[in-house]
């Protein structure tokens, strides 16, 4: 039992990374998507790798940017990797708006951080692996990350404490409390503890669900970060797809003050949170 009374470890809090969710046998098998031919995948690695050297220039420039300047920054970055990637972007539902949320999603690939943060502006909780990836991990840092050891379990309520401090400075945070990637067929169970920043805070919880589609719109599991998974083994994955969709589907607010115990302004539990969230996620359409 953690710190803040519940059975979860730092590791799946946080999420981010394959780990005991899904598996290998979760992706399709070999030509069973459409493929990119050698030159297109050719194109698509220059793209990416062209990306670098713009995020190291970007990153020393933010602290000098104004806001709506680095906002539009950042997120013109992360719409040009998936670009570059050969994904495109599609965004539906009630948009986030300038208003402090949590905003919580399901968690599949490592192209996750890039969509999220190519619709809104948003800090990140992360794992302290995640820093050291390449471009996403240092424009994310810079982008103002708030990383988490894995192995340190005391530290979870000094997180915690820290997304609540960010939301009450009027910024809004991602988290994947899934526990896991998982192929994105299948889900976990949302684990509690970072909705009590948004109780604490008095935010909104903003739920998303992330789906991967083929060219013709079939769900597809291709883009997924699971099992014995490598970062590069799933990016080369994803570029060597002939076209790819990630849909973010942005959901309606859920209060973390509401009358979930019949008097009104009662503090709604994390796991309230978690439920009602994970419930809007979970649901298709």
């Amino acid at each position: 039992m953690n710190p803040l009374g519940e059975h979860v470890t730092v590791g799946a809090w946080v999420g981010y990374g394959p780990q005991p969710g899904c598996g290998a046998g979760c992706l399709p098998g070999a030509g069973a998507v459409p493929a990119a031919g050698p030159l297109r995948r050719a194109a698509r690695y220059a793209g990416m790798a062209l990306l670098l050297p713009v995020a190291l220039a970007l990153g020393a420039a933010l602290p000098l940017m104004p806001g709506p300047v680095r906002r539009a920054a950042v997120r013109g970055w992360f719409r040009a990797l998936l670009r570059a990637a050969g994904v495109r972007l599609v965004v539906r539902g009630v948009p986030l708006g300038r208003s402090p949320a949590l905003v919580v999603a399901n968690h599949v690939s490592w192209l996750d951080i890039p969509a999220l943060l190519a619709v809104g502006t948003l800090r990140v909780v992360a794992k302290s692996d995640v820093r050291g990836w390449p471009v996403v991990g240092a424009l994310a840092a810079r982008a103002g990350a708030i990383f988490i050891d894995r192995t340190r379990l005391r530290g979870l309520p000094r997180t915690v404490a820290e997304v609540a401090d960010a939301l009450r400075s009027g910024h809004s945070v991602l988290a994947f409390p899934e526990g896991s990637t998982w192929c994105g067929r299948t889900a976990g169970r949302f684990y509690p503890a970072v909705f009590q920043a948004a109780v604490d805070a008095r935010v909104p919880v903003r739920p998303v669900r992330l789906t991967f589609r083929l060219a013709d719109g079939t769900a597809t599991t291709v883009a997924a970060f699971v099992g014995d998974d490598t970062l590069l083994d799933s990016v080369r994955r994803v570029v060597a797809i002939r076209d790819l969709t990630v849909e973010v589907t942005l959901r309606r607010p859920v209060v973390a003050v509401a009358r979930l115990s019949g008097a009104h302004g009662t503090p709604a539990s994390r796991r309230a949170l978690a439920h009602l969230s994970h419930g809007s996620v979970v649901t298709s359409g």
